[in-house]
């Protein structure tokens, strides 16, 4: 269910956040499902407990999901399919502008590229 690559140079925990916001987005995961226990899942994926914990942490510091003590991690209520592919573009883009940043790439660039996008332009030099 939850897809790690190990030669990836993306962050295991990072990968794993994904992975739970696009099973979310794709109602993979719906609203209140458990999410396997980290333990386990580490177990089963063959990577550190820490690594599910951290990917856990962020993933409900980002409003994905909640924990109740004693029970586990859950996807968040109000997270819809929608909702949550929404937020996997927006955090695809942010990283994307940092990326770009780290290039050198000029903001004014980006704004142009993102208005030609959005205003139905096809060229994609």
């Amino acid at each position: 269910m939850f897809q790690i690559d190990s030669a990836s140079r993306v962050p295991i925990y990072e990968q794993l956040k994904h992975s739970v916001i696009q099973l979310a987005a794709t109602g993979v995961l719906k609203p209140d499902d458990q999410l396997p226990p980290v333990r386990a899942l580490a177990l089963q994926l063959g990577i550190n407990p820490n690594t599910v914990a951290k990917a856990y942490r962020e993933l409900e510091s980002e409003g994905f999901t909640y924990s109740v003590a004693g029970k586990g991690s859950f996807i968040s209520p109000t997270l819809s399919a929608h909702n949550a592919l929404q937020r996997k573009v927006m955090t695809d883009f942010a990283e994307l502008c940092l990326r770009a940043r780290g290039l050198g790439i000029d903001k004014q660039l980006l704004h142009s590229e993102v208005d030609r996008h959005y205003s139905g332009g096809e060229n994609h030099d």
